[in-house]
């Protein structure tokens, strides 16, 4: 199936569970009820919980059987989103072709919405149906998931890359630490929701690692286009603000280097994806998206 039908037809399922899971808009504070819907339901590829649901077939499971994990997965790189784009980080006004959260709801309710839909994640993760492994780990997979996922969005993942990442802006910084907030603020989510993915359907250990290791190169690789794409592609088409990593002096792979080798880095980086899926099963989605990550850029 052509990757543009497999990932709509993700992205679509997504959506459909996600405004079941997502609290009603006459429910009760209702101005965090809308805030919530309006930056989760708001159009997106919906990349990680593809990569979730993908995951799980790779390891020999369906994908509908993660669905609600990925919905969990989503909510949290939604709650990501809503805080990133805040004045005290990166001030943005425009976030999926609309008014940021906080640009719509204002800031107190933005940053409430976040911390509700990263609270939700785990209320619905914990839910999630599973297929164990008896020959993987002693945990069983639905605690092991909630594990992943606190590791891929604490200090040392998400937040911890957030971090560096508002702490580099405007120093000088080398390619180590470049790799750093890349791995870790784009990098870790997108490992963990294959693994996670893998985790639930059963997965053993082996496949487990290996997707993760595919969604943290992968990961690398979505996060240099978009380096590159902050500096040449056209707003409207991305639905976001450019230009915006040079005026605040951010960190990122333009700033080190041209725009010939950082699609090349990127090339390189979605060239080890596809390298990890050897051995797996059900991966043709998995390689295309790695392909479709570096060919945004070029």
């Amino acid at each position: 199936m052509p990757l543009e039908i497999q990932l709509k037809a993700y992205a679509d399922a997504v959506n459909a569970r996600l405004d079941q899971l997502l609290p009603p808009l006459d429910a009760t504070p209702t101005e965090l009820h809308e805030a919530m819907r309006y930056s989760c339901l708001a159009p997106g590829k919906r990349l990680r919980p593809a990569l979730c649901m993908a995951s799980a077939k790779a390891a020999g499971g369906s994908a509908e059987s993660v669905l609600d994990a990925a919905c969990a997965i989503e909510m949290v790189h939604c709650f990501s989103l809503i805080h990133d784009d805040l004045p005290a980080i990166d001030d943005d006004d425009l976030r999926r072709g609309l008014p940021t959260c906080h640009k719509r709801f204002g800031e107190a309710i933005a940053i409430l919405a976040g911390d509700a839909l990263f609270s939700l994640a785990f209320e619905v993760l914990s839910h999630s149906p599973s297929t164990p492994n008896p020959q993987s780990s002693v945990l069983g997979p639905v605690l092991r998931s909630v594990q992943v996922l606190t590791k891929a969005t604490g200090s040392d993942g998400l937040v911890g890359g957030e971090v560096v990442d508002v702490l580099s802006e405007g120093v000088a910084v080398d390619v180590e630490r470049l790799k750093f907030i890349h791995s870790r603020k784009t990098g870790a989510l997108m490992a963990a929701a294959c693994r996670i993915g893998a985790i639930l359907a059963g997965g053993t250990d082996e496949q487990v690692s290996n997707l993760g290791q595919f969604g943290l190169a992968l990961g690398l690789a979505f996060q240099i286009a978009d380096d590159i794409l902050n500096e040449t592609a056209d707003p409207i088409t991305i639905g976001k603000a450019v230009g915006t990593d040079r005026d605040r002096s951010k960190a990122t792979y333009t700033s080190l280097f041209d725009l010939k080798e950082s699609r090349r880095l990127a090339e390189d980086a979605a060239m080890a994806a596809k390298r990890a899926l050897a051995g797996l099963g059900d991966k043709a989605f998995l390689s295309q998206l790695a392909d479709f990550a570096v060919r945004r850029a070029r």
